[in-house]
């Protein structure tokens, strides 16, 4: 399955490693956490965080994630969505965002 990203910022990871996953917020407000191919980040970052400096991007290894479905759920195309929460162990690298704009 490769790799798939993940946009946040070093704050909303603060408390993950004590956990050994990390839970967005969207894992408790719509049930899954966003991700993205890496061909779709740039519009990721565009549309959804526009003016957001501390932006980090997530690399994972899809293959070490549980129950990922390809969705499109907002009508702007399908999306990868992960139902349950990050494995700090599937991370493979905290990246800056300034490689994907």
């Amino acid at each position: 399955m490769g790799e798939l990203f993940h946009l946040v910022t070093p704050g909303e990871l603060a408390g993950a490693t004590a956990l050994g996953c990390y839970l967005p917020a969207s894992l408790e407000s719509e049930g899954f956490v966003h991700l993205s191919e890496a061909a779709q980040l740039p519009d990721s970052i565009a549309r959804h965080f526009v003016g957001v400096v501390d932006l980090v991007v997530l690399r994972l290894d899809a293959s070490a994630l549980d129950d990922v479905r390809y969705e499109d759920l907002y009508g702007h195309g399908v999306f990868p969505h992960l139902y349950g929460p990050v494995p700090l162990d599937a991370v493979l690298s905290i990246e800056s965002v300034d490689a994907y704009r």
